[in-house]
């Protein structure tokens, strides 16, 4: 219980929060019923140096989970099934499975591809007609999205707790926390249960003296927040006794993609080709966000599966295709070195666009009038070829147009990828 001298706000259940099982492997057992009942995992490619990045409720009984590598899925269950990735599909039942959920009760915030959080109204927040609308979710989610689709549901005075509460009982769980069982019924879980709690933060914890969730609540708020390291072990304090704080606004501050590279094409002039189709799509983000960056970074990682590197370059504040594909070229031989040192090729390449900012208020040019040759009438123009492609390719699909060679199709396929905490538009499975 809060110390004697806090008295904490009235704390109705206010939260729902929805999380599918195993979404994308069960999005493919629905899909394919051939694929029901069977321990499946999902992979970006078809090769055994890659991860799962989803398994089905039937591979996650051998041990298989999200992470791990597919030859050990495979030494783990010598019945796994491993099927490809199709992210647009995932998309596709992610945007019927929130107009479902919409049919019963306001979808507030979209959390990631598998995940809703829906704040309660008066009428709803009562426990029983918040078990009952819970209920109705799931039936509609069977009747009207896919039977072999199932969620589980947590129920609390706020979204962490809610979240929380989603996690403990899986597959096709309902957990609800009320206030009046706050904050003991969170001593049983561990400190790591709770997001924003990683390693690095439970050894901070531990060398303040917290080694559990009963020693972090038993401190008074202020000193929570001195263990945790600032404010926000102060906000966790009142967020873990079942108190709805509004949200802190986020902002974007990078945007990215990556790719798992298969085998064949790991050769430098592959990943050279590849890195640079990521860094167009993610221009092409930034122009539609409405960003600018002042920073590239390419990263990567090699076949040996323990080296990861880094390489980053200053860009001028830019949406520009052309300048970040000219800077982009400045940092590959430094790769093909770091490739030579480890006598490996890559497994993995990205490209990040950080230190974004809005473009506010732009204005027509005012270097067009100068000299064609001039870099900044130069820089103009390549902008507006880059937004033009932009409009080609969104209307005519993937590389209608795109810069530089493709080499014949003979790469692999970069299309949009799910990152879990991110939704792809349509129009990005067209860029």
């Amino acid at each position: 219980m809060p110390s004697a001298d806090l008295t904490l706000p009235p704390r109705p259940l206010r939260w729902l929060f929805l999380d599918l099982n195993s979404y994308f492997a069960s999005v493919e057992q629905q899909v394919q019923p051939a694929l029901r009942g069977r321990p499946v995992i999902v992979a970006p490619v078809g090769s055994d140096t890659t991860v799962a990045i989803a398994a089905s409720r039937e591979a996650k009984r051998y041990g298989i989970s999200t992470g791990t590598p597919v030859w050990e899925a495979k030494r783990k269950c010598r019945d796994l099934v491993v099927t490809p990735a199709r992210h647009e599909l995932y998309v596709a039942y992610h945007h019927r499975i929130v107009a479902e959920v919409e049919r019963h009760v306001p979808v507030t915030r979209v959390c990631s591809i598998d995940e809703v959080a829906c704040r309660l109204l008066d009428n709803e927040n009562g426990r029983d007609a918040a078990m009952a609308l819970a209920g109705r979710i799931k039936r509609g989610l069977a009747s009207a999205v896919g039977d072999y689709l199932t969620c589980s549901i947590g129920i609390a005075p706020n979204r962490l707790l809610a979240k929380l509460a989603s996690d403990l009982q899986k597959p096709d769980g309902l957990v609800v926390f009320e206030a009046a069982a706050l904050p003991e019924a969170l001593y049983p879980l561990k400190l790591r249960d709770i997001a924003g709690i990683g390693p690095n933060m439970e050894r901070r914890l531990a060398r303040d003296g917290v080694n559990d969730i009963r020693q972090l609540l038993a401190r008074r708020p202020r000193d929570a927040g001195h263990a945790w390291g600032g404010s926000d072990g102060d906000r966790l304090w009142y967020l873990l006794h079942g108190v709805d704080l509004a949200e802190k606004p986020t902002q974007s501050r990078t945007i990215g993609h990556s790719h798992v590279l298969s085998p064949r094409h790991r050769g430098y002039e592959s990943v050279r080709l590849t890195s640079r189709r990521l860094a167009l799509k993610a221009a092409s983000r930034l122009r539609r966000k409405g960003y600018r960056a002042r920073l590239l970074v390419l990263h990567a990682r090699f076949e040996d599966d323990k080296s990861k590197w880094r390489a980053s370059v200053k860009l001028p504040a830019t949406q520009d295709s052309f300048v970040m594909l000219a800077r982009l070229d400045a940092l590959f031989p430094r790769l093909r070195a770091a490739g030579a040192a480890h006598r490996s090729g890559c497994r993995i390449i990205g490209v990040t666009l950080a230190e974004i900012e809005p473009v506010a208020g732009e204005q027509g040019s005012l270097f067009a009038a100068l000299d064609p040759d001039d870099p900044l009438a130069r820089e103009t123009r390549t902008l507006a070829l880059s937004r033009a492609m932009d409009r080609i390719n969104e209307r005519f699909g993937r590389n209608a147009v795109s810069v530089g060679p493709l080499n014949g199709g003979r790469l692999d396929r970069v299309g949009s990828k799910i990152a879990f905490g991110r939704i792809p538009e349509l129009s990005e499975f067209h860029e």
